[in-house]
């Protein structure tokens, strides 16, 4: 007979798909972030730019006013230069370039003033010429020190630029590694949560299509049909199961935390109903399942049952996948005052006790995947611990450890389920 298998691991193209997805969202909110940055440094220091030439040229052109109005000649201010045209002479103050004055004769005759800049040779000057008195003068500003000041600036503004877009890049890359950070938790949930309904359906679905398969078998033969009830009755109770596990399925996908009444739950009531519904599953590899109880008392722990039904599920079912043709399960019952103990041991393929632990983590652990981890959590969530040893092709056995409870204590309230650490 064939078993079918259902779900499996998360597809790695699709991951790797995701995975490109996000770095290219992170570099375009970088470009952009960086981007709006570096506009805005480049405004700012045109402003500042725009503003130091504007100062410069009022500055420039009050010290031309006040040097053409009432400098000396003979000692103008710094930078500056005086000519006069009187009765039709020309004379200009000591160590003033050739080239000035310039065009002095053109207001000689009115009494307006003039400014300008002018270039002569390889020099710019601001000049201004105004009357004084029965004079024409001349103030000409050497622009050099000005346009070197400008420059040094545009450098100073250029280098300011490089180094800001240096830092909005850096700073593009921080936001937009936080700003991404959340949809890449939402694709991790999600990738999760298409995991555990994978790792949660297979098992249910496996036993339910093997039996059906079994019943058709014998409804098809001369089995009487009334043998058949307790057939019918276990694909009932599996498809009740599996409703419990799609319930909690869909709460879980809604990411919220519901507060779930912990009641009485025997674990040696819930061993015997998997053993008997794994039955047919087991047959058909030729594997024995067998349930034992040690010691007095009852098995009883406080928690919720369809929770505690998946640990178990999931502990017999990785039991079935490492056994051989003829191999045995047990499943071992037994408590003190304080501790219910549930054993799973198969004389399977084994495992290797220094990897014990990490069979517990998701996805790893050469086959086991991602139920034990389920079923850490699950068991931690109840206050109770989950171990695993055996030796390579001498069998492994599974501790679960909970509490006891009474049958007849209240009700008591899950704790909310501890988030799993989130990773991109």
């Amino acid at each position: 007979m064939s078993l079918p298998v259902f779900g499996g691991r998360a597809d790695p193209h699709r991951q790797d798909f995701e995975r490109r997805l996000l770095r290219r969202a992170r570099r375009r909110l970088t470009v952009q972030v960086a981007g709006a940055i570096s506009v805005v440094l480049t405004l700012g220091g045109m402003l500042v730019y725009c503003f130091v030439v504007h100062q410069q040229a009022d500055s420039a052109q009050r010290d031309l006013a006040a040097a053409a109005t009432g400098a000396s000649i003979d000692h103008p201010p710094p930078c500056v230069w005086l000519s006069e045209l009187r009765d039709g002479a020309v004379r200009s103050s000591p160590g003033a370039p050739e080239e000035l004055p310039v065009r002095l004769d053109r207001l000689a005759a009115g009494s307006l003033s003039r400014v300008e800049e002018v270039e002569v040779g390889e020099h710019a000057y601001l000049i201004r010429t105004q009357r004084r008195g029965d004079t024409t003068v001349q103030a000409a500003m050497d622009l050099r020190y000005q346009v070197a000041e400008r420059r040094r600036l545009l450098r100073t503004l250029g280098g300011a630029e490089v180094a800001g877009l240096l830092a909005a890049l850096l700073v593009g890359q921080v936001i937009s590694r936080r700003a991404i950070a959340p949809l890449g938790e939402a694709l991790a949930r999600q990738r999760r949560f298409a995991a555990e309904v994978s790792h949660e359906l297979r098992t249910p679905l496996t036993r339910l299509h093997t039996r059906a398969q079994l019943l058709s078998r014998r409804l098809r033969g001369d089995t009487d049909r009334i043998l058949l009830l307790d057939e019918v009755d276990q694909l009932v109770t599996g498809t009740r199961q599996l409703g419990e596990v799609v319930e909690d399925l869909l709460q879980s996908a809604q990411f919220q935390r519901f507060r779930r009444p912990f009641g009485p739950v025997d674990l040696a009531v819930l061993a015997s109903e998997l053993a008997v519904a794994e039955n047919a599953r087991a047959e058909a590899q030729g594997v024995t399942i067998e349930v034992r109880c040690e010691g007095p008392g009852d098995h009883v722990v406080r928690g919720v049952e369809s929770a505690l039904r998946r640990v178990i599920s999931a502990l017999l079912d990785n039991a079935l996948g490492h056994t051989r043709v003829g191999g045995h399960i047990w499943m071992t019952l037994s408590r003190d005052r304080e501790t219910v103990l549930l054993k799973v041991r198969d004389d399977g393929v084994g495992l290797d006790p220094a990897q014990a632990e990490r069979l517990f983590t998701r996805f790893v652990g050469g086959g086991f995947g991602l139920g034990l981890a389920l079923v850490r959590e699950v068991v931690e969530g109840h206050r109770g611990t989950v171990t695993a040893d055996g030796r390579p092709g001498a069998g492994a056995t599974f501790t679960v450890r909970l509490p006891a409870g009474r049958t007849g204590a209240p009700p008591l309230w899950a704790p909310p389920a501890r988030e799993p650490e989130r990773r991109l």
